[in-house]
């Protein structure tokens, strides 16, 4: 008997709590976690997504210089790979219904500061004024032998 009073007590405050704050489970099914993953995007195969939406947060992927037709790096060095980083990332942006303007955090892998005024430059083309937040780290080395990497985070308020 103590333990059906106990199962039935258990059951009307659980349906009390969704009374009163909401089913979670449907919260976070609603406001969960959406895979973006634009139409005009390189595909390397690897096992991740381009961007993750949280409510109003973006979390996009690290992006090389990959061509969106080929999915190979694009020639030219790391100031046409930068252009190519962005332009992906660009296009990850707009499937989330955001732009460069709402970027709030940038982390850059070079692999040599050697390209660093050249990648600044290319940079500066995107983020012309108020640029976000960064980190440039260079690293031993990136996917595909390329020289940059750009991974961003962005909100939209």
């Amino acid at each position: 008997m103590r333990t059906a009073c106990t199962a039935v007590v258990a059951f009307l405050l659980g349906m009390t709590t969704i009374a009163l704050h909401g089913d979670t489970a449907q919260q976070q099914t609603t406001r969960g976690r959406r895979v973006i993953r634009p139409e005009k995007g390189p595909n390397a195969g690897l096992p991740l997504s381009p961007g993750i939406l949280v409510g109003n947060t973006l979390y996009i992927s690290g992006h090389v210089g990959r061509d969106p037709v080929t999915s190979r790096l694009v020639a030219g060095g790391i100031e046409n790979e930068t252009r190519q980083a962005l332009a992906n990332i660009r296009e990850v942006l707009r499937a989330a219904g955001m732009d460069f303007g709402n970027v709030t955090t940038v982390t850059a892998y070079i692999a040599s500061f050697d390209d660093f005024a050249k990648f600044n430059a290319v940079y500066r083309e995107t983020f012309p004024a108020d640029p976000p937040a960064r980190a440039t780290v260079q690293v031993a080395a990136l996917n595909d032998h390329a020289r940059v990497e750009l991974q961003m985070l962005a909100v939209k308020p």
